[in-house]
């Protein structure tokens, strides 16, 4: 029975980033994963400007620009066939150049991270599925499962970090996930060659029955997704649908009218879920088992980035304390909480908003002439800004205030008697 200080599920960001941050401490890591690497998966590719620094510390950002990837400068948010809002990233305290947003192919992304976690000495174990936890004394105490051969095995570690996505172990073992299956969405993504991108901002679409976000991933290709209820597609095969929604919108037809999609359409669904806090010690969860937010507030990776480096923070004073309780790692979700609670709030808000044409159409006019507002929701989108500054009453106000300024008026002119 093999042993280790930290066992960690799964080989995406979140994983690699928590596997070389205890590296970085010194601790012994194994790292399990039930694919062969390098692997793809559905993915927004957009990396937050927030993202830069956490990268850099983890030793991986140069090996990302030599990938000569799009740099954004900001978001394009149109409602409906109405308005588009272009607004760069909001300039920060010190700093005379705007931040910029990475566009990467995940493909790239996920081998770059597992090759340089593989580079600093922590030990992978590809195509190694975990099917159940060790316990002791009410606490994780390893993990079990299969080889690439099909054959069983043990680990164990006093702490379990499961970085294994939306479909994690520890969701589905505890019960973890919290969602709405009246609001359940799908997102339907794939790679278009030859679009007429206007210039080098994330742009997202709204329009019946859902959105999309498109995005540079590099000279001459580009991400589309979809994002729907699920239910809109009613039977009709995946591919057909997305085609069609896709070139329903006036601004996405200009983009991808000379386009051509490259490839058949990868979906994902129960988008935007949350999760009930982890019921024993010996376990953290980050990444995407920690829960997901919709993209249309931000993309997933910066969360799996933070996440992962608080849990590391967490599990060094747990190792170091010699207590890996329940009590103790109960600071990961206080910390968890603070970080990423009012991003989940504001996701919440404005799919209440997108998804109602009349409020959807009057808050990108307002945020057209109110650009300082505007600002302030693209840095948060772009995690430069806490989310708390748009989820305020300070915010809201400004926001109905100016809507109600510039709204237009209409005289009636009474009937003499």
């Amino acid at each position: 029975m093999d042993k280790a200080d930290v066992i960690i599920i799964g080989g995406g960001p979140a994983g690699c980033s928590a596997a070389l941050g205890l590296n970085q401490l010194g601790y012994h890591v194994i790292l399990c994963d039930q694919a062969k690497f390098p692997r793809d998966k559905i993915c927004g590719e957009f990396i937050s400007p927030a993202a830069d620094p956490i990268l850099d510390r983890l030793g991986v950002l140069d090996d990302i620009e030599a990938l000569t990837p799009k740099r954004l400068k900001g978001v394009a948010i149109s409602s409906y066939e109405g308005e588009e809002l272009i607004i760069d990233y909001p300039c920060q305290p010190g700093q005379i150049e705007r931040p910029t947003s990475l566009s990467v192919p995940r493909y790239e992304l996920d081998s770059l991270f597992i090759e340089q976690v593989r580079r600093v000495g922590v030990e992978i174990r590809e195509q190694n599925k975990i099917t159940d936890f060790l316990f002791k004394e009410g606490c994780v105490s390893g993990v079990k499962g299969w080889d690439e051969n099909k054959s069983s095995f043990t680990l164990k570690a006093p702490l379990v970090i499961d970085a294994g996505g939306r479909n994690s172990l520890s969701l589905k073992k505890f019960n973890l996930k919290r969602e709405s299956s009246r609001n359940a969405k799908i997102a339907m993504a794939a790679h278009w060659q030859g679009a007429q991108i206007p210039d080098d901002y994330c742009y997202m679409h709204v329009s019946r029955p859902g959105y999309t976000g498109i995005s540079s991933v590099n000279q001459d290709k580009v991400n589309v997704v979809l994002v729907v209820d699920q239910n809109s597609m009613r039977g009709e095969k995946p591919d057909s649908f997305y085609g069609r929604m896709v070139m329903k919108n006036r601004f996405r037809r200009k983009i991808l009218q000379n386009a051509e999609c490259l490839e058949s359409v990868r979906a994902v669904e129960s988008l935007g879920f949350s999760v009930k806090p982890i019921p024993c010690g010996g376990l953290l969860a980050v990444g995407d088992a920690m829960g997901f937010i919709d993209p249309f507030t931000g993309e997933g990776i910066y969360l799996s980035l933070r996440s992962s480096e608080i849990a590391v923070q967490i599990a060094d004073l747990a190792l170091k304390n010699a207590d890996v309780s329940l009590e103790f790692l109960k600071i990961y979700e206080k910390k968890r909480k603070q970080e990423f609670e009012k991003k989940f709030l504001l996701s919440r808000i404005l799919q209440k908003i997108i998804y109602n044409q009349f409020f959807c159409d009057q808050v990108v006019r307002v945020l057209k002439e109110k650009r300082e507002l505007a600002e302030i929701l693209v840095g948060v989108i772009g995690d430069l800004v806490p989310a708390e500054r748009v989820v305020s009453f300070k915010f809201l106000s400004q926001l109905v205030g100016a809507y109600l300024r510039e709204k237009p008026t209409f005289h009636f002119v009474g009937r003499k008697v």
